[in-house]
């Protein structure tokens, strides 16, 4: 345990090593150097994120680091630190850890998703017991990136039954604490991200409870996944990109680039990059200052779709090397992400649709 500025105390980085290519590793030389306080306004996650800055972020880790990593940034970077900073306004111990990550410090896993289905926070089923020592949560975490080195988890939990928005709460757990067991997420994809599943058996809170008030876990939730999917979708932009340049220079140097029936399928490939990177660009800067969640719907959706269609245009372009180790093929299957995490295709067009009236009604490019 170590005393934070606020007096209060959390566990100080974990002692097991992580070797170059882990997400906590590159969080920590990104904290030292930084380069996270740089994608926010005027250096404070609480004004939110400038897009032109993540996704210079996110192009640059994605090159030099690979997926996983750059997932464990992403998650932390648009969502986790943003909701606690917010929170620290007015909660000492929320301020402490939310510096302590800006600086590379800390790293905090989102506990969101449940043992149900993960689009349906309503259902979740992990819950929080007023017994006689405090509160203790109880419950399971499955596919929580970050978990398998996180200092500590930030706990999406119930509080009391039904499905009413008010009966969800956030709290920060220490991740050492024995009643909190962590299994690493099997399978060959996102390496480095620290992916894993969290049972939480009567782990004590924070001294200080709820972290941005008591029922206020939905709200926060909405407010600050709006940003996460606008990292999704300047991610998948630049995924799509890359893939289509490697894709390019390999048919290039296979003597395939001018059979005309690879070259249109490549460059209708590109036109939906393109149409995805004006979206993003668009819708952006709204979606970071003023978390407009139908903006990021639209986002989210796109993306999601786009990346699964380009990338399996590369992969089939790519023949049977897109099976070698990390290739084209490898990198299609990762993709899927983006349709998945922070709400799936299918739940964010349902978000779209509830908002149809109005976006027809609106000038063409108004964002909201």
């Amino acid at each position: 345990m170590e005393l934070l500025e606020g007096g209060r105390s959390v566990p100080a980085a974990r002692p097991a090593p992580v070797g170059p290519g882990s997400g906590r590793e590159l969080w920590a030389r990104l904290g030292a150097a930084g380069a996270l306080r740089g994608i926010y306004r005027e250096g404070l996650p609480e004004r939110g994120v400038i897009p032109e800055r993540l996704r210079d972020l996110i192009v640059r880790v994605e090159v030099e680091e690979g997926t996983g990593p750059l997932l464990s940034v992403c998650v932390q970077a648009a969502t986790v630190l943003p909701l606690l900073a917010e929170a620290g306004r007015r909660e000492p111990a929320a301020a402490d850890v939310a510096r302590r990550m800006l600086d590379g410090r800390s790293v905090v896993a989102l506990a969101a998703t449940d043992s149900g289905p993960g689009s349906d926070l309503t259902a979740l089923t992990t819950h929080a017991e007023e017994t006689g020592a405090g509160t203790v949560l109880r419950g399971t975490k499955r596919w929580i990136t970050n978990a398998a080195h996180a200092d500590l988890l930030l706990v999406l939990a119930r509080r009391r039954p039904g499905p009413h928005f008010t009966n969800f709460t956030w709290y920060l757990v220490p991740a050492d604490d024995p009643r909190v067991g962590v299994e690493a997420a099997p399978g060959p994809y996102f390496t480095g991200s620290g992916a894993g599943h969290v049972h939480l058996d009567g782990v004590s809170v924070l001294a200080d409870g709820p972290v941005g008030g008591a029922g206020r876990g939905l709200a926060l939730f909405a407010r600050h996944i709006a940003v996460e999917r606008l990292a999704g979708g300047l991610w998948a932009a630049a995924a799509c990109r890359r893939a289509l340049a490697d894709t390019r220079d390999r048919l290039a140097d296979r003597g395939l680039w001018e059979q005309p029936a690879i070259r249109q399928r490549l460059a209708a490939a590109l036109v939906r990059t393109r149409q995805l990177e004006t979206l993003v660009e668009a819708l952006g800067p709204a979606v970071a200052a003023e978390h407009d969640h139908t903006g990021a719907a639209l986002v989210k959706a796109a993306a999601g779709d786009t990346a699964n269609h380009v990338l399996d245009v590369c992969a089939h372009l790519c023949g049977a090397d897109g099976f070698a180790a990390a290739g084209m093929q490898h990198r299609r299957a990762e993709a899927a992400l983006f349709g998945i995490a922070g709400g799936s295709t299918e739940t964010v067009l349902a978000s779209v649709a509830d908002q149809a009236q109005a976006l027809l009604s609106r000038p063409r490019g108004a964002a909201s």
